[in-house]
């Protein structure tokens, strides 16, 4: 799964890597991501601005937010499956920015956090993840957005540490899972990332406190 990620790149380097439109005035640069927190999102191709949402999918049928913490992340193999999944695959494809993420080595049976490692890009560029995005109104004036990081087998880079990795678009591959109209062809896209074009580089474990931030990563 995806747990946590990262987003410390400056908004007008995000602009011009990505092809972006307007980013929102109380953009900041963040190092610990964490669930059922604001992430930015693309979810229009013709505008491609960013927007705000919640990390972990509030189905529009939802009772309460609480499901929201259970589903930070969707299998791309059971997506067709899943009827929280189903409804959005056509129409509420987003792109979740990023520029690396974290996942952890578990050590041995125990049940410790284990090791955290960082991967991103070799040339530590931004990128999105494929997402997919629902609108809940828990009162008739107030509209949550939420989504939700698909997931695919681990390539070479990320299995040694986690058999699990977030899908990862870039370039026309990003755009492309926005405006391919069947689901049937823009599934095709879940794929795991070219292993040869990412670094993953262990960090200190004060990233397994979701409330910590600073201004770089603490690598070992």
């Amino acid at each position: 799964m995806c747990g946590r990620f990262t987003l410390f790149l400056p908004a007008e380097q995000m602009q011009l890597d990505l092809g972006l439109g307007e980013i929102p005035t109380d953009y900041q640069v963040r190092i610990n991501i964490a669930p059922t927190q604001p992430v930015a999102i693309v979810r229009d191709f013709d505008s491609r601005n960013l927007e705000w949402a919640r990390w972990g999918l509030i189905p529009s049928w939802a009772k309460d937010a609480s499901i929201g913490s259970r589903m930070i992340n969707a299998r791309a193999e059971t997506l067709p499956e899943k009827p929280s999944f189903r409804p959005l695959l056509h129409k509420k494809r987003c792109l979740i920015l990023a520029n690396g993420f974290y996942e952890w080595q578990k050590k041995g049976s125990t049940k410790a956090k284990g090791q955290p490692y960082f991967f991103q890009m070799k040339d530590e560029k931004p990128f999105a993840f494929a997402g997919l995005w629902d609108h809940w109104q828990p009162e008739p004036d107030k509209d949550v957005v939420s989504c939700t990081i698909i997931t695919c087998p681990a390539n070479a880079c990320v299995a040694p540490i986690h058999e699990r990795m977030p899908v990862m678009l870039t370039g026309e591959k990003m755009w492309a899972w926005l405006t391919t109209p069947a689901f049937s062809q823009a599934g095709l896209l879940l794929q795991p990332y070219p292993a040869d074009l990412m670094l993953a580089q262990p960090v200190s474990d004060l990233i397994n406190n979701p409330a910590f931030e600073t201004t770089s990563i603490p690598l070992l």
